[in-house]
């Protein structure tokens, strides 16, 4: 337990959250002249996280002119949301928008929260005198979807290219669009490997982008295949990886979704305005995997890679929760439940967090004083809740030890927090997982 001169501390220096319009003034303070805000969450199922990220990434386009949000999701049904964030497409509002998000888990993004804030986006940019700010996604998990959007893209452009590209995809075939299997196989030499294939397909497209967009006339269009094609090239390596080990294909993925938000900046800046593209990922993404315990075992993560090539232009702001209601599953591909969140565990940051006796407050870490940052660099077991949720495993399956204020740059953090409604909800998410001290036996 932290000792009362240190909560004291913290109280003073939080900066509570009321809900008012003028809440985040401080955050945009430390935001400055920083191109890239990498917002996070501490469980993928929180209410309150979303909701807040919302609120911050409103005020950062409106009053510090960011022009995109990039999220933990796949590329191509995050970029059916662009379309029609941007008024194009053929979705008649933010449910449909979001209909792309099919696989597991699909409440990350659909769900009522960002339902509403891509609702409020399309209404900005409508209203927008100028640029209008798109959402795209970071991941690299719909590797045989971004195949199907290279090969759309090929067919209008350059129909004999397309006739190659499905030859070159088509090792993938046999596989029933299944990318587990194909990475297990693959891994293990029982298939060959499709690797050489899909490096041909995106130096191609890449060799061939001045012709195509000269034929087409949509720079857009281009980008967005050569994003898939990319993806393609990632995720045939992460799938063929994730078989040997937890930090290589960890590595993989973040070092795609980095690669991805650098294409982005590069792509949405203009000769006199660089872009400002505000990230929307867990807590262990953006969070300087440097201070933490994977990151001693070789883990890095977007929040590492952003810092060190955007050096100076990175803000990284973690979240936090004590109690609550969490929406996650019980097992990979199970369905969604409203789950209770265990209290923080003693000697966690939690824990400290919830001593200071504040519901919701920021807490900024870069320039706290040295009391404070003294307090938030002692190195404190830290909660990540992901998709999945299991209190009875909790410190096993949840906790790693981190010091706060080298991961983050500020804290946000709400005392109890409630779950994410998801847009739909199965049988066994609206009703309240029961105690553990529930009798096992009924």
């Amino acid at each position: 337990m932290a000792t009362p001169h240190a909560v004291s501390a913290l109280r003073a220096a939080a900066r509570p959250l009321t809900g008012g319009e003028r809440d985040y003034d401080a955050l945009l303070d430390l935001v400055g002249d920083a191109r890239f805000v990498l917002l996070g969450e501490a469980t993928h199922g929180t209410h309150e996280f979303y909701e807040e990220r919302a609120r911050i990434t409103r005020r950062l386009i409106e009053d510090k002119g960011f022009h995109a949000v990039a999220v933990e999701a796949d590329w191509p049904d995050a970029y059916r949301v662009n379309r029609y964030v941007r008024g194009r497409g053929e979705d008649r509002n933010a449910d449909e928008a979001l209909s792309g998000f099919k696989r597991f888990p699909n409440w990350m993004w659909r769900n009522t929260d960002v339902a509403a804030f891509v609702q409020w986006l399309r209404h900005h940019n409508m209203g927008a005198a100028g640029r209008q700010a798109g959402f795209y996604g970071l991941d690299l998990y719909s590797m045989f979807t971004s195949i199907e959007e290279v090969l759309r893209y090929l067919d209008q452009v350059d129909p004999n290219a397309a006739r190659q590209a499905r030859e070159r995809y088509a090792c993938f075939d046999h596989y029933h669009e299944d990318s587990q299997h194909y990475g297990y196989t693959a891994s293990l030499d029982l298939s060959a490997s499709c690797e050489q294939g899909v490096l041909e397909q995106l130096q191609q497209l890449q060799q061939r982008a001045a012709d195509y967009m000269y034929r087409d006339g949509d720079e857009e269009a281009f980008f967005y295949a050569q994003q898939n094609a990319r993806l393609v090239k990632n995720a045939e390596e992460y799938y063929r990886t994730m078989f040997r080990g937890r930090v290589s294909s960890w590595n993989l993925r973040d070092s795609h979704m980095a690669e991805t938000l650098d294409a982005l900046a590069k792509h949405l800046s203009t000769d006199d305005q660089p872009a400002k593209i505000v990230v929307w990922e867990h807590n262990s993404h953006i969070g300087d995997a440097r201070a933490t315990e994977m990151g001693e075992m070789g883990e890095w993560n977007v929040g590492e890679l952003a810092r060190k090539e955007y050096d100076g232009q990175t803000r990284l702001i973690g979240f936090s929760t004590y109690d609550g209601f969490v929406t996650a599953a019980s097992e990979w591909d199970a369905p969604a439940e409203h789950k209770r969140v265990r209290p923080g565990m003693p000697g966690s940051y939690e824990e400290l967090l919830h001593e200071t006796g504040i519901p919701r407050f920021m807490l900024p870490l870069r320039d706290g004083g040295n009391r404070i940052r003294d307090t938030m660099l002692e190195r404190k077991l830290e909660r990540a809740i992901g998709v999945i949720y299991q209190p009875r495993t909790e410190r096993h399956s949840h906790y790693f030890a981190a010091e706060l204020a080298r991961q983050f740059d500020a804290v946000i953090h709400i005392d109890h927090t409630t779950a994410v409604r998801p847009l739909d909800p199965g049988g066994g998410w609206h009703a309240e997982e029961p105690p553990e001290t529930y009798p096992t036996g009924f």
